[in-house]
């Protein structure tokens, strides 16, 4: 009998057959990552508990250790929520009235276009014009011709002038409800940001369709292709004409005529080309499955202002959905007005940071501990992770790569997953959701986060063997495993990896040199704020929460400093019961599968016979 069969019978046998079929008592439930969850009723389930209510739960449960830090955001988050429904209805009918109101104004548009060509065709303004001209503005003109230079007047003041006739006819664009603040939460590692965002998120669902989480990687890559894709289709229509010939061509005009219908949609798309940033901000949020238009919603983790793109990205993209009624709810481990240290772009930062403080509410999640130790403390047979790299470690890999392939399948294949702007990655061992790697695979190679957002969204399930201690000698493969830590972590999945040391002094360096000094970031970013790098760890401010001893003497600034705590703190909390019993509900395989079962169930195992 398949789980799908089993599913449809009964939520309890379900859960009885996964149980006995893909645990192994005697490994104390270490593969709990392929367990099934299904719903305790065969009726649709009823709306999401709100974040505090979660919260609270999960602390007494004694999953989570009680912070008023944490259950403080909670409340503010469950506050939000609540304004949202209503906010959801008002956002439905604006989209509805931006839909009337786009296809309108293009209707109209079209009508004006049409209306000065006949004017053309019948030879008043060109008559006009010529009786005007001189013989060497017409051999110019002439000369020109293919470019679409239109005689006369300017094609800036034809672009105004009709505008303003359509904002007459038309009516200005709709102006979006007054949204409820969103939160910006910021803090330390492991205070419980990213934790406290999911539950939110996660509440929305039912409530407001239009949403999207984001990390920040996953994020600049996206803006990065829909810039690419914008610019590549405006190159294509110049050249080609695409989109123009299809409705203007075969116009019953002459070819002046239409060679100056052509000029002006082309002077209309490059004129909306020098605002390309708002353009990719309308396309940012789209539900491509649904092909809904826009969002009320984005939830963006771990912002980041590193490098000067990223703030105009960042400051034009996000600027334009606060102001178009997108509610915001980011996390970071720095306030807004820190996120830039290096004072790159200050004006358009500044602009940023305004637009942040007027449409969220900016949260301090206070707490000084790393509550992913915590919880690790509280956890027992922790064998995801194997080291030292010795025989028994490795014997230990290999007997739970083999049972966790059984139970997927067995049948062991090399595969291409596509990755973003059409390249692809070869998988060279992958079974049903599950996929095995090295370390000089994955992080000795040109590869980079698009790659790594592949692996995560492919497989839920991922093993990396081989995993050295970090140095100097390796230092572009360590910033490569931070990239790829983050993506796995942020995608939900389970990772089993043999490594060379223990997680506290993966990044401690070893003889050859320490991860990073101070001496070589001179090269890279000269100053932090105003001060010299190798002045920032003496002056820092940076919280110990719980991180490792020592490191913060290998780093030569806060942003790297930050980034590996955040990975020594995710690789723990990657062990955890708590993170593992949420994979099957949140990793994005599951979550394809939760679609295609019927709306009465949902059973995240995959079918087996």
């Amino acid at each position: 009998m398949t789980m799908r069969r089993l599913a449809s019978v009964s939520p309890l046998l379900c859960r009885a057959f996964a149980r006995k079929n893909l645990l192994d008592r005697s490994s104390k439930s270490q593969i709990n990552v392929i367990r099934c969850y299904c719903d305790r009723s065969q009726q649709p389930s009823p709306r999401r508990p709100g974040p505090l209510k979660v919260y609270r739960s999960l602390v007494e449960e004694g999953k989570l250790q009680y912070d008023p830090y944490q259950e403080s955001v909670a409340t503010e988050l469950e506050n939000l929520l609540g304004r949202l429904e209503q906010y959801e209805k008002d956002m439905e009918q604006f989209h509805i009235n931006l839909a009337n109101w786009e296809k309108n104004r293009e209707d109209e548009r079209r009508k004006l276009l049409m209306e000065e060509a006949e004017l053309k065709q019948k030879g008043g303004v060109w008559t006009t014009v010529n009786k005007h001209r001189n013989k060497l503005v017409e051999k110019w003109i002439s000369r020109k011709k293919n470019e679409n230079i239109e005689p006369g007047v300017g094609k800036w003041v034809s672009y105004l002038n009709r505008e303003k006739k359509l904002d007459s006819l038309v009516g200005r664009r709709p102006v979006a409800p007054p949204a409820p603040k969103g939160l910006y939460l910021y803090g330390n590692v492991g205070s419980g940001k990213t934790m406290l965002m999911d539950m939110f998120y996660s509440a929305t669902e039912g409530i407001v369709k239009h949403r999207r989480r984001f990390h920040f990687h996953e994020a600049m890559l996206e803006i990065h292709e829909h810039m690419h894709k914008i610019w590549k289709n405006q190159v294509e229509e110049k050249s080609l004409q695409s989109g123009i010939s299809s409705w203007i061509m075969n116009l019953p005009f002459d070819n002046k005529v239409k060679q100056w219908l052509a000029a002006e949609e082309r002077y209309m798309q490059e004129v909306q080309m020098k605002n390309i940033l708002p353009t990719v901000a309308d396309k940012f949020l789209v539900d491509r499955q649904m092909n809904q238009r826009g969002a009320s919603i984005l939830c963006f983790d771990e912002i980041q202002t590193v490098d000067v793109f990223a703030i105009v990205a960042l400051s034009g993209i996000l600027s334009r959905l606060l102001s178009t009624g997108t509610v915001l709810v980011a996390t970071s481990n720095r306030a807004p007005q820190d996120l830039n240290q290096d004072g790159m772009q200050r004006e358009i930062f500044l602009k940023f940071v305004a637009k942040l403080e007027q449409h969220c509410q900016i949260v301090a999640v206070g707490s000084e501990i790393d509550y992913r130790r915590y919880i690790a403390k509280r956890s027992i047979d922790q064998v995801h992770y194997f080291w030292p790299l010795d025989s028994h470690a490795v014997k230990e890999f290999d007997k739970i790569w083999c049972k966790i392939i059984n139970k997927s399948g067995g049948r062991i294949s090399a595969t291409t997953i596509p990755v973003m702007f059409g390249r692809t990655l070869e998988v060279p061992e992958s079974c049903n959701g599950v996929a095995r790697f090295t370390f000089e695979y994955l992080c000795g190679r040109p590869v980079g986060a698009a790659d790594y957002i592949a692996i995560a969204k492919n497989y839920h399930t991922v093993f990396i063997s081989d995993i050295p201690v970090m140095s100097m000698r390796i230092r572009d493969k360590a910033r490569r495993f931070i990239t790829l830590i983050d993506e796995l972590y942020n995608h939900h999945c389970c990772l089993f990896c043999t490594v060379a040391s223990s997680i506290d002094d993966i990044f401690q360096g070893t003889d050859e040199g320490t991860l990073f000094d101070l001496e070589s970031f001179q090269f890279e970013t000269e100053i932090e704020g105003t001060r010299l790098r190798r002045d920032v760890l003496a002056k820092g401010s940076v919280g110990s929460g719980g991180s490792p001893a020592g490191i913060a003497s290998l780093l030569s600034g806060q942003e790297e400093m930050f980034a590996f705590r955040r990975a020594v703190s995710r690789l723990i909390e990657m062990q955890t019961p708590l993170y593992l019993e949420g994979v099957c509900s949140l990793h994005p395989f599951f979550r394809n599968q939760h679609k295609e079962l019927s709306s009465d169930r949902r059973c995240s195992l995959q079918p087996q016979s």
